[in-house]
């Protein structure tokens, strides 16, 4: 009964190992145009993983005046993609509709991602 017993647990532990994704590093570039909007005072994205989240906007760095922001986040997931959505001046983008999802390239560990403010 012991050896039954035992061999059920070492079977529980093995079947839970092995049920663990992988998981891979990384890095999105985002670039949001915001030309298209007057009185831009802040600018912001939020999302799924880490760093990103959908409490709190992620500042955006001003890259030219008045119409270009970037940001770079790195993290570590398991996943093919991840769904964001910008925020300007504390309002999200697309509402009503389905966040943005990026997928990931799969032949680097860096994506390159332009969106406009609020177009698909």
């Amino acid at each position: 009964m012991r050896q039954i017993i035992t061999g059920l647990l070492i079977l529980a532990v093995l079947s839970f190992i092995s049920c663990v994704q992988k998981t891979f590093k990384k890095t999105v570039v985002f670039t949001l145009d915001v030309s298209e909007i007057k009185n831009c005072k802040s600018v912001g994205i939020r999302g799924n993983d880490q760093p990103l989240s959908w409490d709190k906007d992620l500042k955006m760095k001003e890259i030219k005046k008045d119409s270009l922001f970037e940001i770079t986040v790195s993290g570590e997931t398991a996943f093919q993609f991840t769904e964001v959505k910008f925020v300007v001046n504390g309002v999200f983008e697309l509402q009503n509709n389905n966040n943005r999802r990026i997928y990931f390239d799969k032949e680097k560990d860096t994506t390159y991602y332009k969106a406009k403010f609020n177009r698909n």
